[in-house]
């Protein structure tokens, strides 16, 4: 049985994305057949960057490339693509492809504005040059678009990779890929961060419960240094049931993702809850109180399928006590009843047994039948 675990080690080609306090990526070019370098063209906005922070402007059309080198002995076929960046449950951006969708305040998806060939071989001991085209659509737009350019080598096999194995037979796959920062900016206008909170909804996070709050940047700036701190309780109630509080956490523009607030291992029980939220960043501060009901029917699902909570098996063994006890009144039952039957049995021998020797008593015998 095969269990593949896939870990996207981002390179830093991208240190920090300018004044935004962009958090480093790490790569491991070790692992990698490839090694990836970008090219920066005249219009970015800081040549000291290694990574794209392109000005641009409306209906503007612009190639940038990549520098591809395989040092290697054999040719090594690559998959380009590219994403707009998105925020994960840990407060983490992400500038390669996620299962996220488009977030509803998106501006301009990069998908949709920039192309670049979905296979490319690079020849062994050669470099070449990957063309990235940006077509700018005819609108204006304040703050940043942020994505990223993903390089990964092509699987030839399901073997392919780095891959370990254990004794009992169980794979775990390595794979690795170059990612490149990619942000455009049409000016200098400043835009007021918001944050807002959407839906409050009961979920799981590997296999555990958790209420989720679905933080939502809603415009196209970076969050930086975002520090949280939830507290959930009973509604109309003071108690405080379950508080959770994490800092130094980042938010892509346009993006949202589910802060997730644990359970610790408790049960989720159907009732009308509020949540209380506190959020504070570099680029200002936010308050949210709102309220959520779990349903029953959400508390059974997500209860049945947490890994953390102790089972009851109380009904288990009361119904097992019950059945032995119900098993030892049988067997009882079924030896006095046997005993008795025995009883009855010996006693029925015993009384033909008497008549018989009754019988014999009162028949004559042959010497009193002579005298006659």
């Amino acid at each position: 049985m095969t269990k593949q675990k896939i870990s996207l080690i981002f390179l830093s080609l991208c240190l920090l994305l300018s004044a935004l306090s962009q958090a480093p990526m790490i790569g491991k070019a070790s692992e990698l057949n490839f090694a990836v370098e970008s090219i920066i063209p005249d219009n970015q906005r800081d040549k000291t960057k290694t990574f794209f922070d392109l000005r641009v402007a409306p209906k503007s059309e612009q190639v940038v490339e990549l520098k591809l080198r395989n040092d290697t002995t054999k040719d090594v076929t690559v998959e380009p693509s590219v994403n707009s960046a998105t925020t994960n449950l840990n407060g983490v951006v992400e500038y390669g492809a996620t299962k996220a969708k488009k977030d509803s305040t998106l501006p301009i998806d990069l998908k949709e504005i920039v192309s670049v060939a979905s296979e490319v071989t690079i020849p062994a001991n050669q470099e070449i040059k990957l063309p990235i085209t940006i077509k700018m659509p005819d609108r204006t737009f304040d703050g940043i678009l942020a994505g990223g350019i993903t390089i990964k080598e092509k699987e030839t096999s399901k073997n392919d990779g780095n891959t370990s194995s254990d004794t009992q037979g169980l794979a775990i796959q390595n794979k690795y890929a170059y990612v490149v920062a990619l942000l455009l900016n049409q000016n200098d206008q400043a835009v007021e961060a918001k944050l807002e909170l959407n839906e409050v909804v009961p979920s799981q996070v590997n296999a555990r419960n958790v209420i989720n709050a679905n933080l939502h940047n809603v415009k196209s700036e970076y969050i930086n240094n975002l520090d949280v701190e939830a507290t959930i309780t009973k509604k109309n109630e003071s108690t405080p049931l379950y508080t959770s509080s994490k800092k130094n956490m980042q938010m892509a523009p346009n993006s949202n993702f589910n802060y997730p607030i644990s359970l610790n291992g408790d049960k989720l029980k159907a009732g009308k809850y509020t949540l209380k939220l506190e959020a504070q960043a570099k680029e200002g501060k936010w308050s949210f109180t709102k309220d959520f009901t779990i349903s029953e029917t959400d508390a059974k699902k997500y209860n049945s399928q947490d890994v953390s909570i102790k089972k009851d098996w109380t009904w288990v063994y009361i119904l097992v006590g019950i059945l032995l006890l119900l098993i030892a009144l049988f067997l009882i039952f079924f030896i006095i009843r046997r005993n008795r039957k025995k009883q009855e049995e010996r006693r029925r021998q015993e009384a033909a047994r008497n008549r018989k020797n009754v019988r014999r008593k009162k028949r004559p015998t042959s010497d009193s039948r002579s005298k006659k």
